[in-house]
């Protein structure tokens, strides 16, 4: 069975409350009880963390035996060189995930300090882009 981990960054523990008409009206928690239904074969394992030094344990500690990471780093995707560092040192394919387009947003947040160590960069489908990268390491997987 693939198994996925999916991990949040800061400020994604509001979904559903912080700035519906970007974010959208769900929380993460029930838009993950409806992908884990729409792919019962994936064992999926969820975390959230506003503080950066969790995240990055939770890439070391996944990152060597999950089939991949999805990341939305949130903020820290623009500021973090320490996240950077932790996906280029794990196994596991890492998807660069983003809600909405930052490219239609603040020019701060045109910049990605992760893209380079990821395998791929999906943003701007709400929260659809959490499924487009189950897809893309789906097929990665297949290879």
């Amino acid at each position: 069975m693939m198994q996925i981990q999916i991990i949040n960054g800061p400020n994604l523990n509001l979904l559903g409350v912080r700035e519906p008409e970007i974010y959208g009206n769900f929380s993460f928690e029930e838009y993950f009880s409806q992908l884990a239904t729409q792919y019962p074969t994936i064992r999926f394992s969820y975390f959230q963390s506003n503080i950066e030094g969790e995240i990055i344990d939770k890439i070391h500690e996944t990152g060597m035996t999950f089939d991949g990471i999805i990341l939305n780093a949130g903020a820290y995707t623009h500021t973090s060189v320490a996240i950077h560092d932790a996906i280029k040192a794990v196994a596991a394919p890492v998807i660069e995930v983003h809600i909405s387009n930052v490219y239609a947003r603040e020019s701060f947040r045109h910049q990605s300090l992760l893209a380079a160590a990821c395998k791929g960069v999906i943003a701007g489908f709400g929260l659809g882009s959490y499924q487009l990268a189950v897809e893309a390491l789906r097929m990665k997987n297949e290879e």
